[in-house]
């Protein structure tokens, strides 16, 4: 028995003529009653007393259209719901960020997003780039800001944008009055670096770039988050190396100043699951290109 069975069943119920209902139903007038056969069959009752004058329904079939009418009432229930969670999932947009994005990005392109489409609904996670992507892969999140490029068979990643890094260091550090610091200077200066678990990208573009200048930090605090490593250098705990989206963040007691060698450049990327064809996925992926100029040909 399927639902066609019951649509068809009510129809004649309602019209008690084989002749009307299949009118109605857009259908050949043989091919109905069969179907109606077909239902007695299955329920193992008949369902109308059929004579050349009229179509009555039984005492049985009373009975069913009463419940097939619930059951379709049901059934037409269960598709509406479901349609309303998939255009809600269409509106939604579960966005994954490191803290780069709140600067950079966010600003520029949410107002836009939310005059354009005030349905959408936005949730923003900040996180850090192992967690984004893990997330990303089991489909919790919708769009993912991180230092890495995810491309694979399964994720679609575009470069946004590549910014240097800065030597921030107390004010009354002795550095602080070079115009331009030797690097050699640095060796064995204390130091405040992201710890890796929370930005893996930072942490090892820092140490890296001590190797290979052949000098050793004094690294005195792994930092958990941005901030503390800013206030870090405020407090006078050290110095550090950071993106260039954090000058403006730094306390009135920090300063920075440039090396006589250039420092290393770090990249953002959006990434998001090619499986993933929601409209709000493509309106802020539309409205990202255009605002940053993306590539969406670029690996």
């Amino acid at each position: 028995m399927e639902l066609r069975h019951l649509r068809y069943f009510i129809t004649v119920a309602e019209e008690l003529n084989f002749s009307k209902a299949a009118l109605k139903l857009f259908t050949a007038q043989p091919s109905l009653s069969q179907q109606i056969k077909d239902l007695e069959e299955d329920v193992g009752v008949q369902l109308f007393y059929r004579t050349k004058r009229k179509v009555e329904l039984t005492e049985e079939g009373t009975v069913f259209l009463e419940q097939a009418r619930l059951t379709l009432a049901q059934a037409d229930k269960a598709v509406a719901m479901a349609r309303q969670v998939s255009q809600a999932k269409q509106q939604m947009l579960r966005i994954g960020f490191v803290p780069v994005a709140e600067v950079k990005i966010f600003p520029s392109v949410l107002p836009n997003l939310r005059v354009q489409h005030p349905d959408f609904k936005i949730e923003l996670l900040s996180l850090n780039n192992t967690e984004q992507m893990k997330r990303l892969k089991k489909g919790e999140l919708d769009i993912s800001f991180t230092r890495h490029n995810l491309n694979s068979d399964e994720i679609k990643s575009l470069f946004v944008l590549r910014e240097p890094m800065v030597f921030i260091l107390p004010e009354d550090h002795p550095l602080a009055k070079y115009e331009k610091i030797p690097v050699q200077a640095l060796h064995g200066v204390d130091f405040i670096i992201p710890a890796v678990e929370q930005s893996h990208t930072i942490h090892h573009h820092i140490l890296d770039f001590a190797k290979t200048q052949g000098i050793t930090l004094n690294i005195v605090q792994k930092a958990d988050n941005i901030l503390f490593n800013i206030n870090a250098v405020g407090m006078g705990l050290g110095c550090t190396i950071l993106p260039a989206y954090t000058a403006p963040l730094i306390t009135s007691n920090s300063v920075i100043r440039p090396l006589e060698v250039e420092l290393p450049y770090v990249d953002l990327y959006v990434s998001y699951h090619k499986s993933n064809t929601s409209v709000a996925v493509r309106k802020f992926i539309e409205l990202l290109t255009q605002i940053f100029y993306l590539d969406i040909n670029r690996d």
